[in-house]
Parts: C-alpha cells; structure tokens; sequence
C-alpha cells in the first residue's frame, strides 16, 4: 500500500520514515493564507483546531485525481498541518527572526498547546473512494532559555520554518521540558491518529510498512 505525503515538511517525512514507512512526497501547492481568508469571510475566524484541518484536507484534496513521479497517485493521500496556541494566539511559521525572538520571549519557560492536523483519502484505484480525519493536540512546556540561547538558536534558522518557532525532534529538543499527550503530534504528524485513520479506512497498519527500520 502506498501512502502519499501532500506536504514538504521535511519532520513529517522523517517521522514516516522512522516508523518503517517511505512515502511518495508531493508538494501539495496549496495556498495557505488564501485558503484561510476565504474561509473566515464566509464563516469568521477558525479555531487552532478547525484551521489546521482545514488545511490539512485542503493539501491532501490538492493531490487527488493527480500524477506524481509520471505516474497516477494509487493509495491513501495524507495532509497535514500545524499551529501552536499560546497566550490566546494562534502562531503559525514566524518566517522572519523579529518575529520568532518575539514568540519566543513571550513563551519562554511557560507553556502552549502544539494543533496538527491530519486528513487521509483512500485513493486507491485512482479516485477518491472515502476520506476521514482528526486534529490532535500536545502541550508542550518550555524550559527558561537565556537571551543568548534564544538568539543562538534563532541565528540557525531552524525556528523559521516551524509552527510555533521550535522543534521537537532537532536544535530545539533541549528546550522543551516536557510534553503532554503524543510527541509525535509536535512533528506535525501524529502517528497514533494516523494508525486510527488508516484503520477507519479498513487498511492493516503493516501493509504501509516499505522501509526497513535504521540500524546504528
């Protein structure tokens, strides 16, 4: 069974990976901010929860009926996306330094819930046959950095490109105190929920197995 990865997330991808499967990634080309937009002026704002499944469809549905690598996409389709909320805000990539060293001042050695989002379509034989999905949170609880940490930390670029301006699973590992709910879920991807959803789909889990675990 082939799975299909609608995002460019290089931790959803490693994530995947690390759990024994290789998916066919595909950039989804959807337009986020546009895509939120038109959602809130017909419906007003979105919740952190409401938002990245939103987009989460949004990426997966921009995969269906299409050819990947030539050839036509034949498995399920996964989307995903992720937001972080704190302090009544929802932050998603800070894109510029200001703006990161400006999140991470306000959450420094406090505390924020991690939204990922997940929709999967079944499309096997080449059309969409059924989808399901679900958002998922985790608290995550930060550790007190000091303004040279933060800054260091900033100057790699890593903070950037990621919602909430940390990582888990990378430079920002050693920062986080602890995590409520499941550590997946703060890659972007978490690997319970999507166990579930491709269970919904009335696919085994081991059938997306294609990729032989890391040995050291």
């Amino acid at each position: 069974m082939r799975l299909y990865l609608a995002s460019t997330s290089p931790a959803r991808l490693q994530t995947l990976r690390a759990a024994g499967i290789e998916p066919t990634a595909a950039p989804p080309g959807v337009d986020e901010e546009a895509v939120v937009a038109a959602h809130e002026a017909g419906s007003g704002p979105l919740a952190a929860r409401d938002m990245v499944q939103l987009l989460a469809q949004a990426k997966a549905e921009a995969l269906v009926g299409a050819t990947v690598g030539g050839a036509p996409v034949d498995g399920l389709i996964l989307g995903g996306d992720s937001a972080f909320l704190t302090g009544g805000q929802i932050h998603g990539k800070p894109h510029r330094p200001d703006v990161a060293r400006q999140r991470w001042l306000a959450q420094n050695g406090g505390h924020g819930e991690l939204w990922s989002g997940h929709w999967l379509i079944d499309h096997r034989g080449g059309r969409p046959n059924a989808a399901v999905g679900r958002a998922d949170v985790a608290t995550v609880h930060f550790a007190a950095l000091d303004e040279v940490e933060i800054d260091a930390y900033i100057a790699t670029g890593e903070p950037l490109l990621v919602a909430g301006a940390f990582t888990i699973d990378s430079l920002g590992g050693p920062f986080i105190r602890r995590v409520e709910g499941d550590p997946s879920t703060v890659v972007g991807l978490s690997l319970s929920t999507l166990r579930d959803l491709v269970r919904e789909l009335g696919v085994g889990w081991p059938s997306l197995w294609n990729r032989s675990p890391a040995t050291e």
